[in-house]
């Protein structure tokens, strides 16, 4: 679409150039005219009337070549895991209402993982590796894991060791808030139940991480 747009404009005022310069200027020759339209295109980038990045791009890669241009709007580190605030989350092609929708998150409280910004939007990756941009505004600070797909139960124990009773049995896909991390386990909450998890069996955290 934005290709279609600018060729327009670029045509457009290519043919109303032709125009001034069949009344007024008596140098009709071929290379005289493609100088005279090559300096009206720079004229054009210059003052801001012709993006670049939007006539040259496709509707596939023009995302990509708006944020290339763009800034940060926090100074948080890059990459990071937040939570989905709502239970109904619109993740787009790009970073702004016009993208298409790619899918639509139904899970409160969902980790994800930040790996770009654009002014108050964050393009996000998710468990299943799928990317898309989601405003700001529907995701949340606190943080929360996802129990890991398994073919057993995941075990919750008073402590963090493999000695520490087992006060519950998580099933795979289960989102909990975490408390905190030591180096091989986490303090989590789901169902009721409050205790420790192995941090490796738990997607929203990562390896070298500490939260307290």
């Amino acid at each position: 679409m934005f290709l279609i747009e600018g060729l327009l404009i670029l045509c457009l005022f290519i043919r109303i150039t032709n125009g001034v310069i069949m009344l007024y200027i008596r140098d009709k020759s071929p290379v005289f005219m493609a100088f005279v339209h090559i300096k009206i295109i720079l004229l054009l980038l210059f003052f801001g009337f012709l993006n670049p990045s939007v006539v040259f791009a496709t509707d596939s890669n023009v995302a990509e070549e708006v944020v290339a241009g763009g800034f940060r709007d926090t100074e948080l580190p890059l990459p990071r895991f937040v939570s989905l605030r709502s239970d109904k989350v619109y993740v787009r092609a790009g970073p702004a209402l016009r993208y298409p929708i790619k899918w639509i998150y139904k899970r409160e409280n969902l980790p994800v993982e930040i790996i770009q910004e654009f002014e108050s939007w964050r393009k996000v990756k998710g468990f299943d590796g799928d990317e898309g941009w989601i405003h700001k505004s529907l995701l949340s600070g606190e943080r929360t894991v996802l129990v890991k797909e398994s073919d057993d139960l995941i075990p919750m124990r008073e402590g963090f060791s493999h000695e520490a009773r087992m006060i519950a049995r998580l099933e795979p896909s289960v989102v909990a808030r975490v408390d905190k991390c030591s180096q091989a386990w986490c303090l989590i909450r789901a169902g009721g139940y409050h205790g420790w998890v192995e941090r490796n069996l738990l997607w929203g955290i990562y390896e070298d991480e500490e939260l307290n």
